[in-house]
């Protein structure tokens, strides 16, 4: 928790202190912003991008201190894939993910178990966890033939698995799962969705063995606002306009976008995009608007109004990066994060099969 004293600092006193203190302790801090992360924060990263580009990230940095400026399950998987002697910190632990809230191992087991029933040989089953969850969930995965994916490569994943006559249990967003398999050209009857609080999901046994892939009901609380109305209104506005969503948002709103990507994706097309160009875009707030600036010369808009901001990732703020960094200076490390051995070793088999495929 935060001390008292920080909270009376104000942002532009902590910032010219942070600047300061990450010129003290130079190379033995690293730090990783996430694309989600306020203006007054990430503009400390020393890398910044979406949870594929900073798990890779993390892999390779030698810093003997990471601190992530993104949420929990971020931050275990950088625990995760860097080495014994190197210390991963998140600024405030409460900064947590409401969709990997909604799956934990025990439930995933309980699934699998049901599953298990059914099927007539569950090792043709792959678990397939988005990297948006536990480092238990994740160890559930590698100890079970399966792997980690992000909204990146989520295709890839999902491909690989259906190419060798594989069924998926994917989890816990049933929006990445489900619109990365219409894209794949699954049909409806192939997709169905697990109720995590049914007895086998509230599916009957020829629905579990006859389906491609299982979703899990879990979602993106921020992702899942964004709504078809919204699009049509500035469809209307904006002859020309380019609509590109993430593919946590709704199926329903998926289908009527112009294109659907990550985080990196986006900020790719929009970028490459030329002078005068319109967009409307399906994703957290901070990252539209820090597009809006980055981009003057071309028209960002949030497909939502209000925007749609991830309130977890806000709670990172200078004052929590300057607390960290402070009582680094002096010695001490606040917040560590610290994945037990058996969970890292099962989950980096996840992980690691996911890095191959990328």
């Amino acid at each position: 928790m935060l001390p008292e004293k920080y909270k009376a600092i104000s942002d532009e006193q902590a910032i010219l202190k942070i600047r300061h203190l990450k010129a003290l302790l130079g190379k033995d801090v690293f730090i990783l912003g996430h694309h989600y992360q306020r203006d007054e924060v990430i503009q400390f990263a020393d890398a910044t991008g979406d949870s594929l580009g900073l798990s890779q990230e993390a892999a390779k940095i030698n810093s003997k201190y990471i601190v992530f400026c993104g949420v929990k399950f971020m931050a275990e998987t950088a625990d995760i894939v860097t080495a014994d002697n190197q210390k991963v910190i998140l600024p405030d632990l409460a900064a947590g993910c409401p969709m990997a809230d909604m799956a934990n191992e025990y439930q995933i087991q309980k699934a699998w178990d049901e599953i298990a029933q059914v099927v007539a040989d569950i090792s043709n089953v792959v678990p397939v966890t988005y990297v948006n969850s536990a480092a238990t969930v994740k160890a559930f995965c590698g100890e079970n033939g399966g792997l980690t994916c992000t909204s990146s490569n989520a295709g890839k994943v999902l491909d690989w698995a259906f190419n060798q006559g594989k069924q998926v249990f994917f989890f816990p967003d049933r929006y990445l799962g489900t619109n990365t398999a219409m894209r794949l050209g699954l049909k409806d009857k192939e997709i169905v969705l697990w109720n995590r609080e049914e007895d086998f999901g509230g599916l009957s046994p020829e629905k579990i063995k006859t389906a491609k892939i299982i979703t899990w009901d879990g979602y993106c609380p921020v992702h899942k606002r964004f709504e078809s109305a919204n699009l049509d209104l500035l469809r209307e506005k904006y002859p020309d306009l380019r609509v590109i969503v993430h593919p946590e948002v709704p199926e329903s709103l998926a289908i009527q976008a112009d294109e659907i990507g990550s985080t990196s994706y986006i900020i790719k097309v929009v970028s490459e995009a030329p002078d005068g160009s319109i967009f409307a875009v399906g994703t957290e707030a901070h990252l539209v608007s820090r597009l809006a600036k980055e981009y003057p010369n071309k028209r960002i808009l949030s497909l939502n109004v209000p925007t749609c901001m991830c309130a977890t990732m806000e709670r990172i703020s200078p004052q929590n990066l300057l607390w960290i960094l402070e009582s680094l200076a002096e010695g001490k490390v606040e917040n560590q994060i610290i994945v037990p051995k058996n969970i890292k070793e099962k989950a980096l088999i996840a992980i690691n099969s996911m890095f191959e495929l990328s």
